[in-house]
């Protein structure tokens, strides 16, 4: 069975936990590395980190994002968006697809 972990700050991820996820809560982005790498090494197909963390990791996130496993999403955090999950999301449709399908304007 596949399992899902969540990084970040306590107060924006413990809410997973009831619904089955494993959390992880971090204080900094460093943190969130070393965890990031254990829980690719513990093959886990799905980790969502939040985008108050995620700011300051973009190369280590940048590891993940050509492989199969794990799929690293970046959600927002109880502070709110900072844009960067719908960012890379756009970067990776137009990757994927070759344009910008998404967010074109009307």
């Amino acid at each position: 069975m596949h399992r899902i972990g969540v990084i970040g700050d306590q107060d924006s991820i413990l809410g997973f936990k009831a619904i089955g996820m494993s959390v992880f809560p971090v204080e900094d982005s460093s943190q969130a590395e070393m965890i990031l790498e254990r829980l690719a090494r513990e093959n886990y197909a799905v980790v969502y980190i939040t985008e108050q963390i995620a700011k300051d990791m973009e190369q280590a996130i940048d590891r993940y994002k050509d492989s199969m496993t794990p799929a690293v999403i970046l959600i927002p955090s109880n502070q709110g968006s900072l844009g960067i999950g719908m960012r890379n999301l756009k970067k990776s449709v137009e990757r994927a697809i070759g344009a910008d399908i998404l967010f074109r304007d009307a």
